[in-house]
């Protein structure tokens, strides 16, 4: 039981990795999982399924972009289970776009969905981490914003996914002195509901199958995929690891796929 005893905060927690995270550290022994998503109806339908009696869960409805929302989160966090040991940042819109057809409303879609909340829940955690001697925060990046792909022009999410990242660096230095750690885990395409916020479920399908050979591993992700890492970033295991980027992506920043030209 690795988290035996520890709270962990999931932005995104309803679906997709967020929820797979939760049920891996409940699994794990968690004292508390409190999520969040800016859905009620997504939130209590993971907590159906993870833990019905809701005895270890917290469900949080509320955009995260919003400094005050989060704020309050955290303060609900506190009340509930006592503090914040774990944070994992898992919200985000992935939209496929090309650079000049962008608009306003693109990228501050990208900035309210991934940048801001990763800024905002950081710092609104950072003193109940303190408090309770340390902690980790997990964010969940993308090998968007290490590498442009030709036929995925993505400029506003890779732009908000790499300010994610150099979060990572910056807070990893200025925490090392209370033992927060900060890590992030870089993406491939992971089989989540993101990809049904603009496209069917069938042509959502039809485009992950369709990009299997562009990972060198010969498959697209899946959340249970990443939470594993996300795990063990988290835990004590990787105690000596901060500021680091860990490319969980089967194989696609190593080296492109030949399928992939």
């Amino acid at each position: 039981m690795e988290f035996e005893n520890k709270v962990v905060l999931i932005t995104g927690g309803g679906g997709g990795i967020g929820k797979a995270a939760a049920r891996r550290f409940l699994e794990e022994g968690a004292a508390g999982v409190v999520l969040n998503s800016r859905r009620q109806e997504v939130l209590d339908a993971a907590k159906a399924e993870l833990d019905p009696s809701g005895e270890r869960t917290k469900l949080f409805a509320g955009d995260a972009s919003k400094r005050e929302t989060v704020k309050a989160l955290v303060a609900a966090a506190t009340q509930r289970f006592g503090g914040v040991d774990v944070l994992v940042n898992s919200t985000g819109i992935f939209r496929v776009k090309p650079f000049e057809e962008e608009s306003e409303e693109d990228f501050e879609e990208a900035i309210d969905s991934i940048l801001r909340p990763t800024f905002y829940t950081s710092q609104a955690a950072v003193a109940e981490m303190r408090r309770r001697g340390g902690g980790a925060i997990v964010s969940v990046g993308s090998m968007w914003a290490v590498d442009a792909i030709v036929t995925t022009p993505t400029s506003a999410y890779s732009a908000a996914q790499a300010g994610r990242h150099a979060l990572t660096k910056n807070l990893s230095v200025e925490l090392a002195k209370d033992n927060i750690r900060v890590n992030t885990v870089a993406l491939a395409f992971v089989e989540t509901p993101a990809y049904e916020r603009f496209m069917t479920p069938e042509q959502a399908r039809t485009v992950l199958d369709s990009v299997n050979g562009f990972h060198p591993l010969g498959r697209h992700g899946q959340p249970e995929d990443v939470v594993e890492a996300i795990l063990f970033l988290a835990s004590e295991r990787a105690g000596w690891i901060t500021g680091t980027t860990l490319p969980v992506d089967g194989g696609v920043l190593a080296g492109r796929s030949p399928a992939a030209a």
